[in-house]
């Protein structure tokens, strides 16, 4: 079972905070030789692989990492340009992983900003008044989960469809947002959430809910 990820959407459909706990990407490294039998290219400030596949890497997979390092966009962490570095014969062999593109910072609040706006649609469909809106979500790979306190405050978890107890862990984030958000002197309401006690319990709370498959007496 698995929690992929967490996000905290404020009344306006502003991300205040974002967690990705678990990347179930397929992902493939492979010691390569020069010249590389692969063609990359920039796209959306990614380097992806536009012609070649073998051994698990398809057209559209990220370069993710080169020889341990990660790749952030089209740089390295260490500051090295990927294309530029890969053109060079001295730096093989080389060690390249590739994966799934991760979601960038702008494309996880452009995302967050879309629920939020389905969330409405969807309580304006609803034939009854005071509907609750978007509870779930589930497609063949996860579940999209959301609990909406009465400030309007959204908690979303993405999960593994057969991961249990996902009701119960939304109700302990919302207690811990409480108890070390909300009650944290230098934290201002509805903006992005940087506390240190925030991140530590949550992550607690996704470790044994993803342990246990349950979270408490009644989930």
């Amino acid at each position: 079972m698995a929690i992929f990820s967490v996000y905290v959407v404020n009344k306006a459909g502003g991300l205040i905070y974002q967690l990705d706990s678990y990347a179930p990407r397929a992902e493939a490294e492979k010691t390569f030789s020069y010249p590389l039998d692969l063609l990359l290219k920039l796209h959306d400030e990614r380097v992806l692989v536009a012609f070649g596949q073998r051994d698990g890497i398809r057209v559209g997979h990220a370069v993710l990492a080169i020889n341990g390092v990660d790749v952030n966009g089209k740089y390295t962490a260490d500051g090295k340009e990927v294309l530029e570095y890969l053109g060079n014969p001295a730096n093989y062999p080389v060690s390249i992983r590739f994966g799934r593109p991760r979601l960038t910072s702008n494309e996880k609040l452009m995302l967050a900003s879309m629920f939020h706006s389905l969330f409405a649609i969807g309580s304006q469909l609803s034939p009854e008044q005071s509907s609750s809106g978007i509870e779930m979500l589930e497609t063949d790979t996860f579940k999209l989960h959301c609990f909406q306190t009465l400030t309007g405050i959204k908690f979303v978890v993405l999960a593994d469809p057969r991961q249990a107890g996902i009701d119960s862990l939304l109700r302990k984030i919302y207690e811990i947002y409480s108890d070390f958000a909300l009650k944290n002197p230098f934290y201002s309401l509805e903006m992005p959430i940087r506390c240190e006690l925030f991140d530590q319990n949550l992550k607690l709370a996704l470790e044994v809910a993803e342990k246990a498959g349950t979270f408490g007496p009644g989930s």
